[in-house]
C-alpha cells in the first residue's frame, strides 16, 4: 500500500483471539487495535510468526471443508484429526444428524478445545 493511501473495509482476525472473525478496517488502525477488536488474544497466542494475508482483486477465500457432508480422506487432511477421529466424525453425524454449527464437533469423542482451535477456520457446516 503506498504511504497515505486510505484504507477501508474490513479484516478477519482469527488465531489465538477470543472472537474470530471480520472487523470493520480503517485507515490508522494499528495491530494492536484490530486484535482487541477480536476481544485480544488466547493465553496460546505466538507472537513470533504474525501473518498477515491481502489477497488479490478477484481472489477468493479458501474452500473451508463441509464437516456434514465430507470424506473420510478429507476430513483427514485437516490438522489434529488422524483416520480415528475422521471416522469418528463420520459416525457421530450417522448417529446424530447433521452438525448445526461447528462447535459441536467438540462433541465428537477426542476432539476438545486444542483440536478445535487448529481448525475452527477450516471448517464449515453447510446450511
Amino acid at each position: 500500500m503506498p504511504p497515505g493511501q486510505q484504507v477501508e473495509g474490513g479484516i478477519y482476525i482469527g488465531g489465538a483471539v477470543i472472537s474470530p472473525g471480520f472487523y470493520p478496517l480503517r485507515a490508522g488502525d494499528s495491530i494492536e487495535a484490530l486484535v482487541q477488536a477480536a476481544g485480544g488474544t488466547t493465553s496460546s497466542a505466538n507472537f513470533s510468526g504474525l501473518e498477515l494475508y491481502i489477497p488479490r482483486v478477484g481472489e477468493q477465500e479458501p474452500q473451508k471443508v463441509d464437516i456434514n457432508r465430507a470424506e473420510l480422506w478429507l476430513l483427514e487432511a485437516l490438522p489434529g484429526i488422524g483416520e480415528t477421529l475422521a471416522q469418528r466424525i463420520i459416525d457421530y453425524r450417522q448417529q446424530n444428524g447433521p452438525f448445526n454449527n461447528i462447535k459441536e464437533l467438540m462433541k465428537v469423542a477426542g476432539i476438545g478445545t486444542t483440536t478445535y482451535e487448529q481448525i475452527k477456520h477450516l471448517i464449515t457446516v453447510a446450511d
